[in-house]
């Protein structure tokens, strides 16, 4: 069964961006890839309970258990050693992508105090835009209640698009409210 966003990007989507971009082709189309939703734990040197709340909260955001990611180096001036834990990240695919990507646009962004907007500049050359969320508590399934610590996540939304331009119009017709210049 198909995400609703899925279902929008096959029927009104990929036709307006093959008159826009002016491909013949539909496979050549900018599409979806991945979202890799991220959170660094710069504390968890200290407190190892950290990770255990920021593992429950990144499950119960994205719906799928999350990966942790280990420190490369060695920094003495941080107190962080090679290997030591120092984040967590998950990456969506296929219909949970979709999904997720429906509930950060139509619920979790306009939940923002003051939101005019996401920034048109956070794309990487590549096609690829990232977007920093200062508290989980803007997702609806986080109960505030049982939060112990209010923690940014980065959420990145990777795409086939070949430059920043047409990964701008596919996010725009999937919907992302981009701000107004």
């Amino acid at each position: 069964m198909k995400s609703r966003l899925q279902e929008k990007y096959w029927t009104e989507v990929a036709s307006q961006l093959k008159a826009k971009l002016g491909y013949n082709n539909i496979m050549q189309l900018p599409k979806l890839e991945k979202i890799v939703i991220s959170i660094g734990l710069g504390e968890a040197t200290q407190e190892p309970k950290a990770l255990e709340a920021a593992e429950k909260s990144l499950a119960t955001i994205s719906g799928q258990r999350p990966v942790t990611t280990r420190a490369k180096k060695s920094i003495s001036a941080f107190k962080l050693r090679a290997g030591m834990p120092i984040g967590m990240m998950v990456t969506l695919r296929g219909k949970r992508m979709y999904d997720f990507f429906d509930k950060l646009v139509n619920v979790v962004l306009p939940r923002f105090r003051d939101f005019r907007g996401v920034s048109r500049d956070s794309f990487d050359g590549r096609g690829n835009y990232s977007l920093g969320i200062k508290e989980q508590i803007v997702f609806p399934e986080i109960e505030y209640d049982k939060v112990d610590k209010i923690r940014g996540l980065e959420v990145t939304i990777v795409t086939t698009a070949k430059n920043d331009d047409e990964a701008r119009d596919l996010l725009e017709l999937m919907g992302m409210p981009f701000r107004r210049t």
